[in-house]
C-alpha cells in the first residue's frame, strides 16, 4: 500500500494538510475541489491563490489531477494511497457493527454457510459489492468422504472439508457396488486419507494404482476407481453480493458502465484469476484504478484481504466499488470481517 512513498517526501506538512483536505472533500462531495473550497474550510489560515500554487504543486507531484482546465481537482490512484497509509483519520469497526459481524458469524454454521454470510455482510455494510472467493475444494483438506448409490451405475459423492465446505457430484461407476461396499469404500478413504487436500490425495492414489495389491485388493482397487473420478480438484467459487444496490450510485449513471460492470462479474473465472493474483500474503490490500485489469475499465477500487483456517489454503474476500469510497471505514471493515471468517472457519475445525 506504499504507493505514494517517493512524493510523500517531498511534502510539507502544510501540503499534506492540503492533499487530506482536497481528498476528504472529493470523497464526500464527487466534485472536483477548487482552492477556494478548501480555503473556506479555514484550517490552514492562507489565501484561495496560495492554496491553489499548493495544489498545482501536488499535481505536477502525480498526487492531484485537473480534470478539466477551469475544474478543481481530484486525487489520482497515487494521491489516494499517501491519504490511504498516512493522512486519513483512524477508525475502527463501531461496536454495535462488530456484535453484528461477530453474532452472523456462528460457530454452527458450515464453510459455505458462513463464506455466504461474509460477502453479505461486506455488502450489507459498506453499500458496496462483497465479493469472496471460496478456494477450491481440491486445495482444501478432506474431512470425510461417502458414497451413497443412486439408480443404474451411478453414486452421489458428498465430500466435506476440515473447514466445513460441502461439495457433492453424481460419478459413474463401472458395476453396480452394493451399499455396504459402498460404505467400506468410503470408510477406507475417509480413515488413510483424511487430513490431505484432494491433489495430495489423488497423487497417492497414483501411486496405489501401481503397486501390485491393488490388483488383488477388490476393495483397494473399487476405492481408487470411485476415487479418481470423485477428487477432481475443480475450480474456486465465487460469491457477488450487492451489485444491484450500487447500480444507484452517481458513479454507475453511465449506461456503458453498467454494461462493463455486468461484463466484469459475468466473467467469474477470470474474475478469480486476478483477486487471486492481486491479493497475495497478510494485512489488507486496496488497489485503486489503472492499477489492475479488474479496477481500470470501471475507475473502481477494490479493499480486500486473504481468509483460511489454520495453514489451509486462504480464500480472498473484500469490498469492489467506486473509487470515491470511504477508505476509513471500509479498510478496518474488511480487515475485522477477514479475521472473523478466518475464525469461524476455524471454529468449525474443531
Amino acid at each position: 500500500m506504499n504507493k505514494a512513498t517517493e512524493p510523500a517526501a517531498q511534502l510539507t506538512p502544510r501540503d499534506r494538510e492540503i492533499l487530506r483536505d482536497v481528498v476528504a472533500t472529493f470523497l464526500g462531495t464527487g466534485e472536483p475541489v477548487s482552492s477556494r473550497r478548501v480555503a473556506k474550510l479555514r484550517r490552514h489560515g492562507l489565501s484561495a491563490a496560495t492554496i491553489r500554487n499548493v495544489m498545482a504543486d501536488l499535481e505536477d507531484l502525480g498526487l492531484l489531477l485537473q480534470p478539466h482546465t477551469s475544474a478543481g481537482r481530484v486525487p489520482t490512484e497515487s494521491g489516494y494511497h499517501m491519504y490511504i497509509d498516512s493522512l486519513m483519520p483512524s477508525r475502527g469497526v463501531p461496536v454495535e457493527l462488530r456484535r453484528q459481524i461477530d453474532e452472523s458469524l456462528t460457530p454452527e454454521g458450515s464453510g459455505e454457510e458462513l463464506t455466504s454470510v461474509a460477502s453479505h455482510l461486506l455488502s450489507e455494510l459498506s453499500h458496496q459489492i462483497g465479493i469472496v472467493v471460496v478456494p477450491a475444494l481440491g486445495e482444501t483438506v478432506l474431512r470425510s468422504i461417502s458414497f451413497v448409490p443412486l439408480s443404474g451405475s451411478r453414486a452421489l459423492c458428498v465430500l466435506v472439508s476440515a473447514s466445513g465446505f460441502v461439495d457433492s457430484k453424481v460419478i459413474e461407476i463401472q458395476r453396480q457396488v452394493p451399499r455396504e461396499e459402498l460404505i467400506r469404500i468410503s470408510n477406507y478413504l475417509t480413515d488413510n486419507f483424511g487430513g490431505q487436500t484432494l491433489r495430495q490425495i489423488r497423487d497417492r492414489l497414483l501411486g496405489l494404482m501401481a503397486e501390485e495389491r491393488a490388483q488383488m485388493d477388490r476393495l483397494l482397487a473399487s476405492a481408487i476407481e470411485l476415487a479418481r473420478q470423485a477428487l477432481i480438484a475443480g475450480d474456486p467459487d465465487l460469491l457477488v453480493e450487492g451489485t444491484s444496490a450500487i447500480l444507484m450510485r452517481p458513479e454507475l449513471a453511465d449506461v456503458e458502465r453498467v454494461r462493463r460492470l455486468l461484463d466484469t462479474f459475468a466473467d467469474k473465472a477470470r474474475l478469480v484469476q486476478l483477486l487471486n493474483r492481486m491479493i497475495e500474503g497478510e494485512g489488507v490490500r486496496v488497489v485503486i484504478g489503472q492499477e489492475s485489469d479488474l479496477t481500470s475499465d470501471l475507475d473502481f477500487s477494490l479493499v480486500a484481504t486473504s481468509y483460511g483456517s489454520g495453514d489451509q489454503t486462504r480464500g480472498r474476500m473484500g469490498i469492489f466499488g467506486p473509487s470515491r469510497m470511504d477508505y476509513a471505514a471500509v479498510i478496518p471493515l474488511v480487515n475485522y470481517l477477514g479475521d472473523r471468517l478466518s475464525q469461524a472457519l476455524e471454529r468449525t475445525m474443531a
